[in-house]
């Protein structure tokens, strides 16, 4: 590994970890010596070939994980590629909770990042569920019929926004609570933000 490929930014971003220090320069050491670009997007350090997103590597509060952009198209050989949430369509992750499991499977994970690498030298792209499959919350449409300004401006959002939104909408098993969503955050749609912008 050259300290030529190591990216400033993510030095920094290490010298700054309170949790997982040891686990993220372990993985940082075997990401770099497969070869990739040593990027820091997202607030983490991420690596990529050819200017495309192959791995980040983030903590959480119980575990900290390589997160492959496109998981879900590797073939998981070894069952342990994880689905973060119901909702993450392409990402997958291989989370540890200690610097000796990363260890111990230092040659899996380099098995994982090349194949991972084969997946965009291929160019296989991840086939997401169209918008047009979300189911719009009735409190949603409501709004919508009553203010087709705010319908404009939902469509003009990008799919991922739009997603987020009909999510975050549809998750309250109360009605009222997902008119008081809805109400909450028309604004922003109508500013044509997202729901985290």
């Amino acid at each position: 590994m050259t300290s030529s490929r190591m990216n400033p930014k993510v030095d920094e971003f290490l010298s700054k970890a309170q949790k997982w220090k040891e686990e993220y320069e372990k993985l940082r050491n075997i990401v770099l010596d497969c070869e990739l670009t040593e990027e820091f997007k997202w607030m983490h350090p991420c690596y990529t070939f050819e200017k495309k997103n192959i791995v980040i590597i983030h903590g959480f509060k119980d575990y900290c994980a390589l997160l492959f952009h496109k998981g879900v198209l590797l073939k998981d050989t070894h069952g342990i590629l994880i689905q973060q949430t119901e909702n993450v369509q392409a990402a997958r992750q291989i989370r540890f909770t200690n610097v000796q499991e990363i260890v111990e499977m230092e040659s899996i994970l380099k098995d994982y990042i090349y194949e991972a690498i084969e997946v965009e030298k291929a160019g296989l792209e991840v086939n997401f569920k169209k918008n047009t499959e979300l189911i719009i919350p009735e409190e949603l449409q409501n709004k919508f019929d009553e203010i087709p300004a705010l319908k404009t401006a939902f469509e003009a959002l990008t799919p991922g926004r739009q997603r987020a939104y009909v999510l975050y909408f549809s998750d309250p098993k109360q009605s009222k609570t997902r008119v008081s969503r809805v109400e909450k955050y028309k604004q922003k749609i109508l500013d044509g933000k997202g729901l985290n912008d």
